[in-house]
């Protein structure tokens, strides 16, 4: 078996037809709900922590979601990923930037740093060169989904939990745009012309900017004539931002920088602050749920084995140069050193953001990703799961949770009691 097809255990044949795509989306949102409520009665942990143990345990008995995505999985993957990046990008206020040159310094240093030191480690390893600078660049953001769920089910407020959705919203942004040149690089030198890809580049990233403009307007022209707290006007917006993801799935640009340009370009074109229900009410927070699910379940044993110590290596790599980085730069950046540290955890979780580049690196250029698809699984595997646990860990550091009792009302709150 190789390393690509071991990645390709699968939920079998539920893609076929529509009842079994219905019962693909039935069966994952129940276990993710039953795992999730028990982990939050008999333990103090996140209900992330049990989603991820659903899709885990489906992995271990050999039915992991089969890569590249596809059907009902890709289709959740996509909403769920795009939803949470959009809500990012509307959240963050690139003027910090500007007040805070520090905070640009950090994201730069911090996502470059921990590229170079992933493909250096993995070279000890004897991966090849394409294969390493691939598990670096996917290994370079933080997951928007693990972060921004841990946080909104805790109630964290702060400088941290501000500071980290700046971060994965501007390395995720990198790392599209790195995996998209080096798509492009090895397409010319695989015998086509370099010119002529680097102008196919540009004009993918022109319509993906003028799909999220058209988001982003829409968006705008929905919150004049309605009020987006509303559960009736989110609903619309929810129904917004999916159309455009489904719209970019079909034209062939890419859904995480999609919806993060989309969210971005909202936030930083108005004065205002955009409030609506988080994950876009009930509908959202169930996609969500199931990406969590997906993404738990997308290794397999085999793949453990043969991501091995390369894995292991990977995330110590990326999680020492991530730590370096954004604590050299914490002074200038005008953070303290807990802060620094606190911020620097939450960065561990590698999830959905790198399944999806990995999805799509393996339907566009399966050659190149077939070294690295076992090295990237494993590490999901491993981080995905104590990657909640890492981020609580950080924002309690940070003191950026609140006391039991307000937790408790904020999460009734959350659920409509």
């Amino acid at each position: 078996m190789t390393a690509l097809d071991s990645g390709a255990r699968v939920w079998a044949g539920l893609a076929v037809t529509p009842s079994s795509e219905l019962m693909f989306v039935v069966g994952v949102l129940l276990a993710g709900a039953l795992a999730g409520e028990f982990i939050a009665a008999t333990t103090r942990l996140p209900r992330v922590v049990g989603y991820t143990l659903a899709g885990c345990l489906a992995a271990s008995v050999g039915h992991g979601v089969a890569l590249p995505l596809s059907g009902a999985a890709q289709t959740v993957t996509d909403l769920a990923l795009g939803l949470l990046l959009f809500e990012i990008g509307s959240r963050v206020n690139l003027r910090w930037l500007r007040r805070n040159p520090g905070l640009l310094a950090t994201s730069l240093a911090e996502a470059l740093l921990s590229a170079v030191a992933v493909a250096a480690v993995l070279r000890l390893f004897d991966v090849n060169w394409a294969a390493a600078v691939a598990c670096a660049i996917l290994a370079m953001p933080a997951p928007a989904a693990v972060s921004g769920r841990v946080s909104l089910e805790l109630g964290a407020e702060g400088q941290v939990t501000q500071r980290a959705q700046l971060l994965t919203a501007l390395n995720t942004f990198y790392a599209v745009v790195a995996l998209t040149l080096m798509r492009t690089w090895w397409a010319a030198d695989d015998g086509g012309s370099l010119p002529q890809a680097l102008a196919g580049l540009a004009i993918s990233l022109l319509t993906t900017l003028g799909v999220a403009a058209l988001l982003a307007g829409g968006t705008y022209l929905a919150a004049r004539r309605l009020d987006l707290r509303n559960e009736s006007a989110a609903l619309l917006l929810f129904g917004l931002v999916a159309f455009a993801i489904v719209a970019a799935r079909a034209i062939g640009v890419s859904t995480l920088l999609m919806p993060l340009l989309a969210g971005l370009l909202l936030r930083n074109t108005s004065e205002r602050p955009w409030v609506w229900p988080r994950h876009f009410g009930t509908s959202g927070g169930a996609l969500v749920l199931m990406l969590f699910v997906i993404v738990g379940s997308a290794w397999s044993p085999a793949v453990l084995v043969a991501g091995g110590f390369a894995a292991l290596a990977l995330m110590a790599a990326r999680f020492i140069a991530k730590t370096l980085a954004i604590n050299a730069f914490a002074p200038w950046a005008k953070a303290s050193w807990r802060q620094g540290l606190a911020l620097s955890i939450t960065m561990t979780p590698l999830s959905g953001t790198a399944l999806v580049m990995l999805s799509e690196l393996m339907r566009g250029e399966p050659e190149l990703a077939a070294g690295a698809v076992p090295i990237i699984l494993a590490s999901i595997a491993v981080l995905e799961l104590i990657g909640p646990i890492a981020v609580q860990f950080a924002l309690r550091y940070a003191g950026e949770l609140p006391p039991a009792p307000r937790r408790v009302r904020r999460n009734k709150q959350e659920a409509g009691e």
